[in-house]
């Protein structure tokens, strides 16, 4: 497996989960309380023995970088034998440094691939949850002699269109490839997980000159046409979380009995870097059900059902939190309740609070195709006010402050965000 390079696309701007990545690159939003969504690629990578990892970023890369550092909760901060580098665009071959999609970004950063001796390149898309070893995918590409391998598994017919489907034949070579479709005609989705042939890449870039800017589109069907390309069929737990229900489902999930994935497998663990907090502490009064603390929660007599709170979340007396998410360092005032909410970081709710209210499920008037399933959303660092009430499909955007709130009652659908609105104006 030291033969083969890793290299993790990581700059996706990601703006289908609205706010949660307006100030991150969608890697980096949190998932399952303490963990990052690049968490699972790096894990994945270092559980299956591969070290030699670059990671490549562009979108708001601050807070990815800052979460990855040197890789040591990963193993990774090795001065020989492999590690991480975190890779961003520059000033290169094509003049410009924005990377023009996938396949580019790869392009601009081939010095990894040719800097070693390596026999493959995986290629890895770093905003998937899932638990994988690499190792059989890999066997199976050298076992076929193939130019690229491609892992897919089937989707729900209705979900199809929102990613590149696979067709193959009776062997699992791939002879068609649509992406994303609006008609689709096969429900076999790629998971962006490629292993390719070091010398195959390198050729491929040489014979186009760097034309080939993006994966799905122009790179797999050039070599289903020029080469041999293959399928690799993964079984295990897989989830895209490119929306902001299928982000909350995947969340939601993980309060199953027996969850799909399984966060406390001994033998395939899940990495991240975390700060040191004390245990969470539940004080007299309070009750929690179906959900998960992480370390530093503080939960003053209020209830929690059915949630994933992350790192030093405070829940005051009374307050119940219901069907949410609540990201770090959030404070719940008395008396709120939060039902089918996603809470950002650094979030301040106050007292009497109601947020998720109501039978009216009106998609949100500025954002319709994002929230429009009943999930309110408030972003990072954004202030409610006391005796607030918010509907379903609402929208507080990140640093709203108190004095932007003109009345107590937002209806479903509602914005109270000034960069959204200037944006969408």
């Amino acid at each position: 497996m030291n033969q083969v390079a890793v290299m993790i696309l990581a700059g996706g701007q990601g703006e289908r989960l609205s706010i949660l990545s307006r100030q991150r690159a969608k890697p980096a939003v949190p998932f399952a309380g303490k963990y990052r969504i690049i968490d699972f690629a790096l894990s994945n990578c270092v559980n299956s023995g591969l070290f030699d990892v670059a990671v490549l970023t562009q979108y708001r890369p601050h807070s990815l970088n800052d979460h990855i550092g040197h890789g040591r909760p990963w193993d990774l901060d090795r001065e020989r034998n492999g590690g991480v580098v975190i890779l961003q665009p520059y000033l290169g071959r094509t003049g410009s440094g924005w990377y023009r999609g996938t396949a580019d970004a790869i392009y601009h950063n081939l010095f990894f691939v040719q800097r070693g001796q390596f026999d493959d390149v995986l290629i890895l898309s770093g905003d998937h949850i899932y638990a994988m070893d690499y190792a059989p995918m890999i066997a199976k590409h050298r076992e076929l002699n193939a130019d690229v391998t491609i892992a897919v598994q089937p989707v729900p017919w209705e979900d199809a269109s929102r990613f590149g489907l696979v067709e193959v034949d009776e062997h699992d070579h791939v002879i068609d490839f649509d992406e994303k479709p609006e008609q689709p005609r096969s429900n076999l989705a790629s998971m962006g997980i490629y292993v390719f042939k070091r010398d195959v890449l390198l050729n491929l870039f040489d014979e186009t000159s760097g034309d080939m800017t993006d994966f799905g589109h122009q790179v797999i069907p050039y070599f289903i046409h020029n080469g041999r390309t293959c399928a690799y069929r993964f079984e295990g737990y897989w989830q895209d979380v490119g929306t902001l229900q299928s982000y909350w489902e995947a969340n939601m999930a993980l309060l199953d009995d027996v969850p799909r994935l399984n966060l406390y497998d001994p033998n395939w663990r899940i990495h991240t870097r975390s700060e040191e907090r004390p245990p969470a502490k539940l004080m007299e009064g309070s009750h929690v059900s179906r959900s998960l603390l992480s370390h530093g929660c503080i939960i003053i007599g209020g209830h929690v059902e059915h949630s994933i709170l992350s790192p030093g979340v405070v829940v005051h007396r009374d307050a119940v939190i219901r069907d949410s998410i609540i990201m770090t360092d959030t404070v719940i005032g008395p008396g709120t309740v939060i039902d089918r909410c996603i809470v950002d970081k650094e979030v301040r709710i106050g007292a009497n609070c109601h947020l998720g209210y109501g039978d009216d499920y009106s998609s949100n008037w500025l954002e319709p195709n994002r929230l429009n399933t009943g999930i309110t959303l408030v972003g990072r660092s954004a202030i409610v006010p006391d005796g607030i009430r918010a509907g379903r499909n609402v929208l507080i955007g990140t640093d709203v402050t108190a004095a932007e709130y003109t009345e107590d009652d937002i209806p479903s659908g509602s914005t109270i965000d000034s960069q959204s609105l200037a944006l969408w104006a």
